[in-house]
């Protein structure tokens, strides 16, 4: 039986897409190889998230040293590095053939320095050079790595992540619960999210709030929604939720009036597929891999002025409600499944032995 380590060292990240990517895909790849008997899956997880991913499956401890000092691994088969900036690589032995999943380049499409960029692809170059088969999670991230680093001969696969079955919706006594109609986005507060350009919508539509949910990672970003929110007189229907929990995320997602996520970088975009698969409108950025995964069942910003988010929002709203969009949006969110990307998983494994 081959024995397969699959990384989930960016669990310790709680409440972020690559959590709940290695959560997900981890478990359908241990069922799957269960099913067949060809394969034995072993996580690579920090303990504090170990029973999350199952206390009766194999685990391998994760702790920061092992940066520097990796194990040898010896008996091992395949190592899948599921985050392509990892540090976390068998590089001591060679004989472990090394999967590396690309989610994105963002960096390359976010506000950063020369030197930045230089430095990130640096590191995602080692990573691919210790790879023997690189798997992006779009089209788009795939063209990105092919303009962007040497891949050799190595054998390049695309791979759809699967939309994350929602949890049963609920608010808690201490989770915020709009009085009407809402708004919903999620992700990261950070620049790249590009939330602000939504706040225009709130000015037409005054009985409309503007949910955000997501990790505040960067403070300057966050006074300047607010600040904006404040300038354009809509602070009082702007709601920055923070971090969420499972259940008040679906139930948001359920809620909700709409969907928007206007970020200028995403390798895929999760929520995207989430709101989808409950039906909702969804309304995102024209920018990088966004449009591949909407396809013709969202509506796109092509800019970000005041009056283009205000046009494609309203012409959006009218085209769902009188096409009957919804059915149509739940097919499409079917294409995305985890069991069917552990599926595709286990065959570029299969391929390195």
């Amino acid at each position: 039986m081959k024995q397969i380590i699959f990384d989930c060292e960016r669990m310790k990240y709680v409440n972020t897409g690559l959590y709940h990517y290695c959560m997900s895909l981890g478990k359908s790849i241990e069922k799957k190889s269960r099913e067949n008997n060809h394969e034995e899956i072993t996580f690579f997880s920090p303990p504090a998230v170990q029973h999350y991913l199952g206390f009766q499956h194999a685990h391998l401890n994760q702790h920061s040293l092992q940066k520097f000092f990796m194990p040898s691994l010896k008996g091992y088969d395949v190592w899948h590095a599921t985050y392509q900036g990892s540090h976390y690589l068998p590089e001591r032995n060679k004989k472990i053939k090394v999967v590396l999943t690309i989610h994105d380049l963002n960096f390359l499409h976010e506000e950063k320095t020369e030197a930045k960029r230089a430095k990130h692809l640096k590191h995602l170059q080692k990573n691919i050079d210790r790879s023997d088969a690189i798997v992006c999670i779009s089209d788009f991230c795939r063209k990105d790595v092919l303009t962007h680093t040497n891949t050799g001969n190595k054998p390049l696969h695309v791979i759809y992540n699967g939309t994350n079955h929602l949890a049963e919706p609920a608010l808690t006594d201490q989770s915020y619960k709009p009085a009407g109609k809402f708004l919903f986005s999620l992700g990261s507060v950070c620049r790249k999210k590009n939330f602000h350009v939504l706040l225009p919508l709130l000015k037409q539509y005054r009985d409309m709030e503007l949910l955000i949910a997501g990790r505040h990672d960067d403070s300057h970003y966050l006074h300047f929604i607010r600040s904006l929110a404040r300038k354009l007189k809509v602070d009082e229907n702007l709601r920055l939720l923070g971090n969420i929990n499972e259940h008040e995320k679906s139930w948001y997602y359920r809620n909700c009036f709409a969907f928007a996520l206007p970020s200028i970088a995403e390798g895929f975009g999760l929520p995207v597929t989430e709101a989808m698969s409950v039906g909702k409108p969804v309304f995102l950025s024209d920018k990088t891999a966004l449009p591949e995964i909407g396809s013709n069942l969202a509506f796109y910003f092509r800019d970000f002025s005041a009056s283009h988010i205000q046009h494609v929002f309203n012409k959006g709203m009218r085209e769902y409600e009188e096409n009957k969009m919804r059915q149509a949006i739940l097919q499409h969110s079917e294409n995305f499944c985890w069991d069917k990307a552990a599926s595709e998983y286990l065959n570029v494994y299969r391929s390195l032995y």
